[in-house]
């Protein structure tokens, strides 16, 4: 399958092409890009790739599937295009502003029997990986809540204004790991604490209260300014519990210059060091990590594509995601508890 990468900042070029590459199935077919310094990144890192000036130069040239990876507040219109040439498409998270455009993106998708996924690519991260099998053992027996929580040191990547923020940021992976871990959610609370941008008002750090219908609680955290640094899932249950406090495995070989075509079945392991601990009353045990590997989630999409499957996050998913980001933020703002239909 040809995939275009639209977008070339920092998320198309460590989060999705590295991972396109190593993809099985797939290839990298074209780049779109504006800013001359990066399209200059762009020919360096992939000589062969055509660059585009727009998405719909790539779109003429033919590709199978494109993947919209451009600032928030541009992804509505560049998804629509894509639908209505009728090619598959991958939204980067928020792959909308709120759940009504979401619903209207998936409409489009769905009447013009376009694929339409959606990168919610942690869902992939070793950590969640190795606590999703953790809970389908049930090691720590009935579930009674979830900590899920990342703190990152990482002011300059805080994008600012009412299309920005961190909820809509690292909370859209949060709550997606957490709805996908432990399903629906029935009630929200949220705490934002907002600063003072050129762009306006901004949450910079968040706390989120979810009660699911299953009647287990999760906590959901997440800062930018606070100069922490901080991966922890913590898990209790009424024979157990489980705490990891591991790094951001392919991240940081990311930035490390590794990719993960130079090393596919070694790829994406939390040092032993790191392992998470499941504590019950046979006492104490490391459990090994799964392998995180974001190439799955493009080899999966291909699959859906080709074989008319569900891809990995489909838009109904997706939706359900933004739902829970829209009562966060009412919550937040009014101070109550929102309660989902």
């Amino acid at each position: 399958m040809r995939i275009g990468l639209v977008g070339y900042g920092t998320g198309g070029k460590n989060f999705h092409a590295p991972f396109i590459i190593a993809a099985q199935g797939v290839e990298l077919a074209g780049i779109v890009a504006r800013a001359p310094a990066t399209i200059a990144r762009a020919k360096v890192d992939f000589p062969e790739v055509p660059v585009y000036a727009s998405l719909t130069e790539l779109l003429a040239a033919g590709v199978d599937i494109v993947t919209i990876t451009t600032p928030p507040q541009t992804r509505r219109a560049l998804v629509l295009e894509a639908i209505a040439a009728g090619v598959a498409v991958i939204a980067d998270k928020p792959f909308a502003p709120d759940a009504k455009t979401g619903r209207e993106l998936a409409a489009a998708a769905k009447a013009k029997g376009v694929v339409l996924g959606i990168y919610h690519n942690r869902r992939f991260d070793a950590d969640i990986q190795t606590l999703r099998n953790v809970l389908e053992q049930q090691r720590v027996g009935k579930l009674w809540r979830l900590h899920n929580r990342m703190d990152l040191d990482d002011p300059d990547t805080l994008e600012g204004g009412e299309t920005g923020g961190l909820l809509r940021d690292m909370g859209s992976h949060l709550v997606d790991q957490t709805i996908w871990l432990l399903g629906p959610v029935k009630s929200v609370l949220a705490q934002t604490d907002l600063v003072e941008r050129p762009e306006g008002p901004t949450d910079a750090s968040f706390v989120i209260t979810l009660t699911h219908t299953s009647g287990v609680h999760s906590y959901l955290s997440s800062s930018k300014l606070n100069h922490l640094a901080v991966r922890e899932l913590r898990v209790y249950g009424d024979k157990g519990s489980y705490v990891s406090n591991g790094s951001d495995v392919q991240a940081e070989a990311i930035y490390a210059g590794k990719r993960p075509a130079d090393d596919p079945t070694g790829w994406g392991y939390e040092k032993p060091e790191r392992w998470g601990i499941l504590r019950t009353a046979a006492g104490e045990e490391r459990i090994p990590s799964a392998q995180g590997c974001y190439q799955r989630y493009y080899e999966a999409f291909a699959a859906a594509v080709r074989e008319g499957t569900e891809p990995p996050v489909t838009p109904e998913q997706a939706i359900r995601t933004l739902e829970v980001l829209d009562a966060a933020l009412l919550s937040a703002r009014e101070r109550r508890t929102v309660t989902l239909e």
